[in-house]
């Protein structure tokens, strides 16, 4: 069915439509609408807070920023992360999750092509779209002295 022979009540994943008292329509990216986020978080890479393993260490770049994250007991949402303008140096934080920069996010979650949301004394931190994660090799770590 072609975009404009929709009717309003029908929404396809790109775009929802919503009638305005003018009668008009305006056009919505489907990833601001729930259930386009959810299908675009569901068909994006990324990691769970959850399913790492404690004291895991992750690489997160964005598109301005390397951000070291360090989840030291998952699956609760506290991290240290260094990094970028907002943190210079190793800080404790709270993880969020990952949001395509409004106010849908998928709690605890580590999402490529998303945007990352920390909690710190700060404020709320949102990063640039992350371009990739890695999870830092255990052999890399120091280990004891």
């Amino acid at each position: 069915m072609s975009r404009s022979s929709q009717r309003p009540d029908q929404t396809s994943t790109h775009e929802s439509v919503r009638l305005t008292p003018d009668t008009s329509r305006v056009f919505v990216p489907g990833r601001c609408t729930l259930d386009g986020f959810a299908a675009a978080v569901a068909a994006a890479e990324g990691v769970a807070i959850a399913e790492l393993d404690p004291i895991t260490t992750l690489h997160v770049r964005t598109q301005n920023t390397l951000y070291e994250i360090t989840v030291p007991r998952p699956p609760l949402s506290r991290v240290l992360v260094r990094g970028g303008r907002f943190f210079p140096r190793l800080t404790h934080a709270s993880f969020g999750g990952s949001s395509f920069g409004g106010s849908c996010l998928k709690v605890g979650w580590f999402g490529v092509g998303l945007h990352l949301e920390f909690h710190c004394a700060a404020g709320r931190i949102v990063t640039s779209r992350v371009r990739s994660i890695r999870v830092a090799d255990a052999a890399t770590l120091p280990g004891p002295f």
